[in-house]
């Protein structure tokens, strides 16, 4: 299999490839005991990078993980690996901490620490369809939602294929109480007679770093923003609907189930915002 470039800050030192990193006797590869965190770098910027290294630190508290690295500690591992690639490349960035020894809980003594950087261009913006998942987040009382966990991932994965298989590129996940929480890979905005409007957190998923951004910046633009219980009608009777989130950042979302939509003046302004300031602006 061809992997994109890599490297790889791992113990102590950089690699390149994919070098093996868990043996069958790891407790990660067995119980999951696994925390990332996702950042960008792309035309020349790493937007909020020190937040998601801040982000890494909590889930592995909340986690039950050691301590490895401060995020300032991995701000400096990121900026020397950044140094390996082409200053403009778009490249994913993922810290990552797993536990080595444990039972059933981990041993937060065998903690280790991974910082990889990758080749990974960015989304198209043009846009991407949506359709609504049969499966749901989990409440937190049911499952480690507090923490980028690595176990959550398998029921996103499980959405993606059911809508792969319907001819759609994303879903929409409702909580256990059957309001819209996020898509599958990204939180979820739809726009209302000129207000933008997102899920409330509530500790079904997590209140993304690039949607807390956005927030911020529409807010200083002049569109009214509300985190509010949204629902899926409202996601169909809504004027726009798009996405935030690491990966992609700032994307429209141009069909939702039969339902076509244009990218509208609010994504509009939320995309172009995180541009300029991702850029100092």
């Amino acid at each position: 299999m061809t992997h994109p470039k890599a490297v790889h800050f791992l113990d102590g030192e950089w690699v390149e490839g994919n070098p093996p990193i868990m043996g069958p006797m790891t407790h990660a590869a067995w119980m999951a005991s696994v925390v990332f965190d996702g950042a960008r770098a792309f035309e020349g910027v790493t937007p909020d990078l020190d937040l998601h290294c801040e982000r890494l630190v909590r889930s592995a508290e909340r986690f039950g993980l050691g301590f490895v690295h401060s995020a300032g500690e991995m701000l400096e591992i990121a900026q020397d690996g950044l140094a390996k690639f082409d200053r403009n490349a778009a490249l994913y960035l993922r810290p990552m901490l797993w536990a080595e020894q444990g039972f059933v809980d981990c041993d937060p003594e065998s903690t280790r620490f991974c910082f990889t950087l990758y080749e990974a261009p960015l989304p198209s913006g043009d846009g991407f369809s949506v359709c609504l998942s049969s499966f749901r987040r989990p409440m937190q009382s049911m499952a480690p939602t507090d923490a980028k966990a690595s176990c959550l991932y398998p029921n996103s994965a499980r959405a993606l294929r059911e809508a792969g298989k319907r001819g759609f590129d994303n879903a929409v996940v409702l909580d256990a109480l059957g309001n819209v929480a996020e898509l599958a890979t990204a939180n979820i905005w739809i726009a209302k007679d000129g207000a933008a409007i997102t899920p409330a957190p509530n500790g079904t998923f997590l209140n993304g770093i690039t949607k807390q951004r956005v927030a911020k910046l529409l807010e200083q633009a002049g569109i009214k923003v509300h985190e509010a219980q949204v629902t899926w009608s409202d996601v169909m009777e809504a004027d726009e609907v798009f996405s935030t989130g690491n990966y992609g950042k700032v994307v429209p979302v141009t069909q939702v189930e039969d339902r076509s939509l244009q990218p509208g003046p609010v994504f509009s302004t939320a995309r172009e915002a995180y541009w300029s300031w991702a850029h100092g602006g």
